[in-house]
This record gives C-alpha cells, sequence and structure tokens, in this order.
C-alpha cells in the first residue's frame, strides 16, 4: 500500500491505534473520523493486511517489571548480512528489539533489557559470538513513546 492510498481516516486510525489500541474501539475512532463503525473495523482489516499495522503489543515498563536495566548495543555487520542476522539477534536471551541503521558505521541497534550487569554481559557475548563488533553500548534511564503526530488530523495539519 502507497503513501497515496492512505487518506486522513487512515491516518486518523492509526493514530487512535497508537495512543491507545487497547482501549480504543472502533465506535471511538468513528466518532473521530465522522465515518460509520464499519468503514473503521474494514480499513483497521486493510492496514493490517497490507502490513502498515504489523500488530498489537504491550507497552512494558521494564523497570517496573523488575528488569531495571535497558541497554543500546550499538553493533556492526556486515552489510549484506545485516538484516539476515535480525531474527538470530532477536532469539538472545534479553533482547527487545533490533533496528536496522542505514547510515554511519553501526548498523545494528539491539535492545536489551536485564535486571543486572549479568544479564546484559551474555547478549553482548551472544553479539560478537555471531562475528558483530559491539562499538558503543549505552544504559537507558527512561524511554517513552509519542503517538506520530503526522497521523492526527485534530492537529489541523
Amino acid at each position: 500500500m502507497a503513501d497515496q492510498d492512505i487518506d486522513d481516516v487512515d491516518r486518523a486510525i492509526l493514530y487512535a491505534l497508537q495512543e491507545d489500541a487497547r482501549n480504543m474501539s472502533s465506535g471511538d475512532i468513528a466518532e473521530r473520523t465522522d465515518t460509520s463503525d464499519s468503514t473503521v473495523r474494514k480499513r483497521i482489516n486493510r492496514l493490517e493486511s497490507s502490513g502498515i499495522i504489523k500488530g498489537y503489543s504491550a507497552d512494558v515498563d521494564y523497570q517496573e517489571a523488575g528488569y531495571p536495566l535497558r541497554m543500546l548495543l550499538y553493533c556492526t555487520a556486515s552489510i549484506p548480512e545485516r538484516g539476515e542476522l535480525i531474527p538470530e539477534i532477536l532469539e538472545i536471551d534479553g533482547v527487545v528489539s533490533v533496528q536496522e541503521l542505514v547510515t554511519g558505521e553501526q548498523n545494528l541497534l539491539v535492545t536489551a533489557v536485564g535486571e543486572s550487569d549479568s544479564d546484559i554481559t551474555p547478549v553482548a557475548q551472544a553479539l560478537l559470538d555471531m562475528d558483530l563488533t559491539v562499538a558503543d553500548e549505552v544504559l537507558v534511564r527512561s524511554h517513552e513513546t509519542t503517538p506520530f503526530g503526522k497521523f492526527d488530523s485534530r492537529n489541523g495539519d
């Protein structure tokens, strides 16, 4: 689905789901978009089947859950292999996300969580065992997100 196929109703649906997918009903979204409940449900199904909505997940506060360490590990992989390595990296215990970076020497950003250093050290070792170079490690204090503002038709843009 190309960007031109996404209209203001789709953007409003995406914004509402990013705000609170668990508690946002199709009826609530229909009110926001001045459309019907069935239209919203059909649009959500189309956005899911086209891969724009990839899934739904809980936003976990790892610190509150007893895992206070969130470590960003900037890694370098060979360019032909970096994308292929992502599923294997996600299998490492403690890894919660991997981002493929396309600029700079470091081309993979791995996020790991743990209770202590002894939880994070094996992650770094597993990355090294995969012939990745761990160029930098950054300890994160907090991580907050917000819905993408360009999807919010209520902001007048």
